[in-house]
């Protein structure tokens, strides 16, 4: 029951409807046994101010950030944590002794997933199909849990090349045409193959990367961070071929309960929310 104690989050973006933070983050709220309450709000681009201003005037705990404000955002804070500064986007608010901190859980969401599949990243070499948004965050998860080379493969490596040049000191990473033999070559030594673009999501379910599945000698991981559908076209051929697949719905649990955390000092079960998701 909602009382005037009760503490209040939620999650912003434009459109909203579609979010699924709401399902999963009130049923780690119930679980916890807290009182608080999450909900999704519609904020258009050009009230992002207001809105922000808005919640920490309503004494609101914190959000979530969402499409399209992850960068916008950032000049309204006051602080924001070093992952959010790689990245360059912010994914959580916390409001804190009248300021408002800014967070990134998006590379540690990624990297938990992974490890709760026991999947070894230190010291090995990855492949990531796409260099958006999602993309910063995996390379920056990646780096910390001790990535060796990273290999970017998509249509235009020097439009990428700004993603390169922001990662370079930290690690091996290059850009490639993911459409040349020289790419393709690239997936010999992997054990990591990571898709980090919309090819494949609902509902255009035909689409997929162009991965020469007879390149791959070994076994490896193959991730989508794709969650809709649950098996693209990408993961299903993946599996064909006799590889661990994995798609994104545990990255959203993962980010989700970090986010949670920050704003109540609990960690969640994860597996209730992957439950109900």
């Amino acid at each position: 029951m909602l009382t005037g104690k009760t503490k209040n989050i939620g999650v912003i973006g434009c459109p909203i409807e579609h979010s699924l933070s709401p399902l999963m983050q009130n049923i780690a709220i119930t679980d916890s046994g807290l009182d608080y309450a999450y909900t999704a709000m519609l904020v258009h681009p050009h009230k992002l101010k207001e809105a922000i201003k808005g919640l920490q005037a309503l004494n609101y705990r914190g959000v979530n950030v969402t499409i399209p404000h992850k960068i916008e955002v950032i000049s309204l804070l006051d602080e924001i944590d070093e992952n959010a500064k790689m990245i360059g986007a912010v994914n959580t608010i916390l409001f804190e002794d009248n300021l408002i901190k800014g967070f990134n859980t998006d590379a540690s969401g990624f990297i938990n997933s992974l490890y709760n599949h026991m999947v070894k990243i230190k010291d090995e070499q990855a492949v990531l199909l796409g260099a958006g948004g999602a993309a910063r965050a995996v390379i920056w998860g990646l780096i910390k849990a001790g990535i060796k080379s990273i290999v970017i493969g998509v249509r235009n490596p020097l439009k990428v090349q700004p993603l390169v040049d922001a990662f370079k000191d930290y690690l091996a990473i290059e850009a490639q045409d993911w459409t040349t033999d020289a790419f393709q070559s690239k997936l010999t030594d992997m054990s990591l193959l990571i898709n980090a673009t919309p090819l494949g999501m609902h509902p255009n379910l035909e689409e997929k990367p162009p991965i020469q599945w007879n390149k791959i000698k070994n076994r490896i991981v193959v991730y989508d961070l794709i969650y809709n559908p649950s098996i693209t076209k990408f993961l299903s051929e993946a599996q064909q071929n006799g590889h661990k697949i994995m798609n994104g719905a545990e990255m959203l649990v993962e980010q989700g309960a970090e986010s949670f955390k920050i704003w109540t000092g609990i960690m969640p079960n994860t597996k209730k929310m992957l439950q109900v998701l």
